[in-house]
């Protein structure tokens, strides 16, 4: 009668300690995955920074060359916009097209 319960025991032991093992490794790949979510957000936050950097850079150049050539600056100026714009737009067009 006591060798059955030890050997019951034993049986809910090794069941337990699988479980245990199997949520360590859960947790492990929780964190391992937060990990990498976290480097992932931190290498975008280091490019979107950038680009408002260069974005601020290339609109200071565009707003010199403006007041720096008179009225055919601020055509260019113009030009540049709408050309950007179109070429956003169709870029756009293009890339969505696909979904």
């Amino acid at each position: 009668m006591s060798y059955e319960r030890e050997r019951q025991n034993n049986a809910l032991l090794t069941t337990l300690s699988d479980r245990a093992s199997a949520l360590k490794q859960v947790t492990i790949n929780i964190y391992d995955n937060a990990q990498s979510s976290h480097s992932i957000i931190d290498r975008n936050d280091d490019m979107f920074s950038s680009m408002g950097t260069s974005l601020k850079n290339s609109a200071g150049r565009l707003g010199r060359m403006a007041r720096g050539n008179g009225r055919w600056g601020t055509v260019r100026l113009a030009g540049c916009i709408v050309a950007g714009v179109v070429v956003v737009y169709y870029l756009g067009s293009f890339i969505f097209s696909f979904f």
